[in-house]
């Protein structure tokens, strides 16, 4: 979902400077073989390795996830373009309003179930309560925090976990706000630089909350910044959030395969018991592929921030006062209100 494609592309010419710069992770989980039992009584990872040549292993995933519920209709299929950038397409002229795809709850991480999964062993309360110390504005993100330790969690497990297809399926490397480093900073316009900069550091107090120690984690994982913040990164870039029941992010292995696009032909869904649905919202013809909105394509730059692309045709002009922040206060105006598109004015 978060790599980028031919819909996506990275900030003009200022940006090329960033591929000197770029932070980005890659991934190899751990096999069976690496794994020791440690004095708790948990397993040790001892031979974590992250290698930039790793596949994705998108076919394993996808028979997992059917072997596990998953339902699709005929003719939509994962497809690449190269570069290890996958996605899903249709083969078959599809409705509006047709649900192509279903993902059951046992297949869905929610924020919400592994409160309930872990409150019991995994002191959460504790480090959640330190991250809010850290933070104020951090307890709006606990639920992100809660897929972080999931994700860690299961990382742990290594090929015994039921999650491993999914988390080889990933992605190797990210561009976003989390994996730059301050010189990639320098080189943006202001407000990219800002919310970029944002996500940095709130991953940092994510990071600095678990090595507190609270969570009984593997230190060899916790302790890894390469791990951390691929974990990180996968909560961050493949949730989705709902509101009802309860506020809760959500992520659903399949769904979150779907690429965003300006002009979104299908939407993401979930039901009160999280299982997920994806339906067309115009009719889509073959050969074309599955898109949903992640962000407002009027305001890129959160966009930029956190899954590390623009859309194609992005004529908007970023915000350059935020040195000016009182006086915009002042007159009731946020950074993302001061943009202006370039073939408009």
């Amino acid at each position: 979902m978060i790599s980028m494609s031919t819909r996506c592309v990275p900030l003009l010419s200022v940006l090329l400077l960033l591929l000197a710069f770029r932070n980005g992770v890659s991934f190899l989980l751990p096999s069976a073989s690496s794994l020791t039992t440690s004095s708790k009584s948990r397993a040790a990872v001892t031979n974590t390795l992250l290698k930039y040549s790793q596949q994705r292993d998108v076919y394993t995933m996808e028979a997992w996830a059917i072997e596990n519920g998953y339902q699709k209709v005929d003719g939509v299929e994962l497809y690449s373009e190269g570069d290890d950038d996958w996605s899903m397409m249709t083969n078959t002229d599809i409705p509006a309003g047709t649900t192509i795809m279903f993902i059951p709850s046992t297949l869905v991480l929610s924020s919400d179930a592994i409160v309930k999964e872990y409150g019991s062993n995994f002191d959460l309360e504790l480090t959640e309560n330190a991250l809010k110390q850290m933070e104020r504005d951090l307890a709006k993100r606990l639920p992100l925090f809660r897929l972080l330790v999931k994700i860690l969690a299961e990382y742990e497990k290594g090929e015994n976990s039921f999650y491993a297809p999914w988390i080889n399926s990933f992605p190797t490397q990210y561009y976003n706000g989390v994996s730059m480093t301050d010189a990639c900073f320098a080189c943006l316009p202001p407000y990219a630089a800002l919310l970029s900069m944002n996500e940095r550091n709130a991953y940092s107090r994510f990071l600095n909350a678990i090595r507190k120690g609270f969570l009984p984690l593997n230190p060899d994982v916790t302790g890894d910044d390469s791990v951390m913040k691929f974990a990180y990164n996968v909560a961050l870039t493949r949730f989705h959030e709902v509101f009802e029941p309860t506020r809760q992010k959500l992520i659903a292995p399949m769904a979150d395969m779907i690429n965003h696009s300006s002009e979104p032909n299908a939407e993401i869904s979930f039901d009160t018991e999280n299982n997920c649905y994806v339906t067309t919202i115009a009719d889509i013809y073959a050969g074309s592929p599955l898109s949903v909105s992640l962000g407002d394509p009027t305001d890129p730059t959160p966009l930029f921030a956190k899954y590390g692309f623009l859309p194609t045709g992005c004529n908007t002009i970023f915000c350059k006062a935020i040195h000016l922040e009182p006086q915009i206060n002042e007159l009731g105006y946020e950074f993302n209100q001061l943009l202006f598109q370039t073939d408009t004015g």
